[in-house]
């Protein structure tokens, strides 16, 4: 099954999206909205390709797949145990911005 233009475009455009979105997050990682949605992309990208892998079958489990699966993964879990720092600790960067 081969990729035409749009969908290598679309994909694309979806990897760029994703990567501004997780620098912001790193410049900003005190915004709780800004990390939460920097934690879907993983998901999303973790879902993504699992559906590829196993329910479409239109991926192999080569590197070029199993790279960004575990990418994805640790990224989550890293996140994750970050979100618990981020909820645990005290209103006071908030009040330095304002």
């Amino acid at each position: 099954m081969g990729l035409n233009g749009l969908q290598a475009r679309t994909f694309g455009i979806w990897t760029l999206l994703s990567s501004v979105i997780r620098c912001l997050c790193a410049i900003d990682i005190h915004n709780k909205t800004l990390y939460h949605i920097t934690l879907w992309t993983f998901f999303l990208a973790l879902g993504h390709f699992l559906s590829e892998l196993f329910v479409y079958g239109t991926a192999a489990p080569t590197v070029g797949v199993l790279a960004p699966l575990m990418v994805a993964s640790l990224s989550i879990l890293g996140m994750l145990v970050g979100l618990r720092y981020l909820e645990a600790e005290p209103g006071s960067m908030q009040k330095k911005r304002n």
